[in-house]
């Protein structure tokens, strides 16, 4: 029961940060020390770089991007230990052909008995080259 309450909390907390990681910072409570991330195009572990992945997503956001914003579409329980958040990122580029970002993807995140994130790896409906294309189409 604990444990579900637990899982039902993280939920909660995935839900209000992801729609604003653009803007400001996640809450990092919910992840452990040694947290694992992977996406397409990074792979590392360890709270302090998950923290920093975090802040370039930010910098990289409003230094590139007009426009830009994560839709969290669903956030679910798979399992006993694992959620899945299915969102899209859209944006409009700041350069004078207004060049559109999107894709879809998916974060699964794996709980440790403690009921902290220990693995967070990111799926894209597209590949980083194709994603990249998408600067020089005009908007």
């Amino acid at each position: 029961m604990e444990s579900q309450l637990q899982i039902e909390q993280v939920i909660k907390i995935i839900q209000q940060d992801l729609p604003t990681l653009f803007e400001q910072d996640i809450s990092y409570d919910i992840y452990s020390q040694d947290i694992y991330f992977c996406d397409p195009v990074n792979k590392f572990k360890g709270k302090f770089n998950y923290r920093i992945i975090f802040w370039t997503l930010r910098f990289h956001a409003h230094l590139f991007f007009t426009q830009i914003a994560f839709d969290l579409h669903e956030v679910s329980q798979l399992a006993e230990d694992k959620i899945v958040a299915k969102w899209t990122v859209r944006g409009v580029l700041r350069v004078p052909w207004q060049a559109r970002l999107f894709f879809n993807g998916d974060s699964t995140y794996k709980l440790n008995p403690d009921g902290l994130i220990y693995e967070h790896i990111d799926t894209w409906d597209r590949k980083p080259g194709e994603i990249l294309r998408q600067f020089w189409e005009k908007g």
